[in-house]
């Protein structure tokens, strides 16, 4: 088994708690793991990618070959734009549709969301409105990480159990929040 993936967002998105919860699960699952992360001027709104490899066996390098991810999981729409030569032949877009329009140049949103449609495989939603459903918009990142499970090489009991450790110290109801958010992203994926 080995599965290359990118997540991609903007800084504050929770691009790293993403990759966090994947890597545990991994972990948990018994594969082996390299991440490597960029931060383009993160507090300031910039640009965050990390790549992510997952294999049954050792992983020599981090960062992820072009036209190979499996997956492109993203917390903005522009950002999953930008990381389309990465996808590989059968690969899958997964991307909030909300943008963050923090450049003065940011393209008409409509025109980005059908480039994203000519990906082989795209899953397009709107996860600001089911973060705010499952009880914060905060939780928007874990609602594209469940709307993502599917294309994910893991069990999704693997990744809720990941959420429930990571997010333990911040008490039960941000727990439960979470995992709500993660459930409407499922479900989303799966009426698509």
């Amino acid at each position: 088994m080995k599965q290359d993936l990118i997540i991609a967002g903007v800084g504050g998105q929770g691009i790293l708690t993403i990759a966090e919860l994947i890597a545990r699960s991994a972990v948990r699952a018994g594969l082996n793991i390299k991440q490597s992360e960029v931060h383009g001027m993160a507090q300031r709104g910039g640009a965050v990618v990390a790549h992510l490899r997952i294999s049954s066996e050792k992983v020599h390098a981090d960062l992820v070959p072009r036209g190979q991810a499996a997956l492109i999981l993203a917390v903005e729409p522009l950002e999953a734009l930008r990381q389309l030569p990465y996808l590989g032949p059968k690969g899958w877009v997964v991307t909030n549709t909300t943008p963050v329009r923090n450049i003065d140049t940011y393209p008409p949103v409509d025109r980005i969301r059908d480039e994203l449609r000519r990906a082989p495989q795209a899953l397009l939603l709107d996860a600001d409105a089911l973060a705010r459903q499952a009880g914060s918009g905060r939780t928007m990142n874990v609602v594209v990480l469940g709307a993502a499970a599917h294309a994910l090489a893991l069990p999704d009991s693997m990744l809720e159990q990941s959420l429930q450790e990571r997010f333990t110290p911040k008490g039960d109801e941000v727990v439960q929040m979470n995992l709500r958010a993660f459930a409407l992203g499922r479900q989303t994926a799966s009426n698509q």
